[in-house]
């Protein structure tokens, strides 16, 4: 919806004369609900985009945990200058930032006008502006980043608070360890949330991790813990905006764990093999995070199909747009990966065997990855 969300939400009443939950308005629910469908259309353009090899690298999607990425950066307040750092299933995070589909589109097609000039794949960027900053793939590392951007929040005295989205899998690594014992420490403004979708890439929960649940290991670094169903979109926002209060209050780290399913494999060249029979499917009919809140504000707010379905049209009028603008970027100039590496000197030389040679570089250095195919 293209305006800052999330800010002094007023209390609502249902349909039904209730307030309702969360205390977010008729307004702020419908904000949710459009950012979990742009989300997930986006992200099925991608995958067509994806398959007619016009996606340069893997492509990474978060179909059936959208509420996880909406409901808890809603619980940020932009207007005080709070930040997060996404992983590759937060795109709705990003959204909620303000991050726009054209960029998304660009950024994953390697587009010489995307965020990072084709020099970085799918959302690995930042803007500071916005609140979110780029990513590090190594599962766990951005904890200790996050630690360091919410200390130096604390030592300037600011009133912000830091989010780092971490999955089940990172739980178990060293760098997650030594960045929540860090920030527990120093009783940073950082909620950590935890997505619990089941598996880390192919090994499931019980085979790398003995905690029955992600929030006893809260316990250990003596900080708070809130659990909540990462598939309704409202109990994720409540959970992480009791987090965001109790660290801008000066009550430090949260552990926040959201349960969910990953309905799609690590990535789109990932079969899905290894998932027992049934399992995604039962899922998909009985517990998808979209198909439960649209029947919640049918049922509890008197929304009309017909409202959802503009809302609906809208989005897919959205990614259209951007997908005609994005397919008409060109490609970057094999010189601009010389841009930008030093502040001084501001554009490196090409080496000497280099210069002059555009055709080499067309022809046989195209870029080739995963869905990707030289022709």
């Amino acid at each position: 919806m293209n305006k800052a969300p999330h800010e002094s939400a007023a209390r609502a009443e249902t349909s039904n004369g209730a307030t309702a939950r969360g205390g977010l308005g008729r307004e702020q629910l419908l904000d949710l609900y459009y950012y979990m469908r742009l989300t997930r259309s986006l992200e099925e353009r991608l995958a067509n985009l994806y398959r007619q090899t016009k996606v340069v690298g893997g492509l990474f999607r978060s179909l059936g945990q959208e509420a996880d990425a909406v409901g808890s950066a809603y619980a940020l307040d932009r207007s005080k200058g709070d930040i997060l750092s996404p992983l590759i299933r937060n795109l709705g995070s990003m959204l909620v930032q303000g991050a726009r589909p054209v960029e998304i589109i660009k950024q994953y097609m390697a587009k010489g006008d995307s965020p990072t000039r084709g020099r970085e794949l799918n959302i690995h960027y930042g803007d500071l502006v916005r609140g979110f900053i780029g990513q590090i793939s190594q599962l766990g590392d951005m904890v200790p980043v996050m630690a360091g951007v919410t200390l130096s929040f604390r030592m300037r005295g600011e009133d912000r608070v830091g989010l780092v989205y971490v999955g089940d899998g990172a739980t178990s690594t060293g760098a997650f360890h030594e960045g929540i014992n860090f920030a527990a420490v120093q009783r940073c403004p950082l909620v950590v949330v935890v997505e619990n979708n089941g598996y880390a890439y192919s090994t499931p929960l019980s085979k790398q991790t003995a905690a029955k649940q992600m929030i006893d290991k809260a316990i250990g670094y003596g900080v708070a813990s809130e659990q909540a169903d990462g598939n309704d979109v409202v109990a994720t926002y409540e959970a992480t905006k009791r987090a965001v209060d109790r660290a801008r209050a000066g009550g430090g780290v949260t552990l926040v764990e959201l349960i969910t399913y990953r309905r799609k494999g690590h990535a789109e060249h990932d079969n899905q093999s290894y998932v027992p029979a049934g399992e995604i499917e039962r899922w998909a009919t009985t517990n998808d995070p979209i198909d439960r809140f649209a029947r919640v504000l049918s049922s509890d707010h008197g929304v009309a199909a017909s409202e959802l379905e503009a809302i609906d049209a809208r989005i897919t009028a959205e990614i259209d747009s951007a997908t005609d603008i994005a397919d008409a970027s060109p490609m970057p100039e094999p010189a601009d990966a010389l841009v930008g590496i030093y502040a001084d000197p501001p554009a490196e030389k090409p080496l000497w065997f280099r210069e002059g040679v555009r055709a080499a570089v067309e022809v046989n250095e195209r870029p080739s990855s995963w869905g990707t195919h030289d022709v």
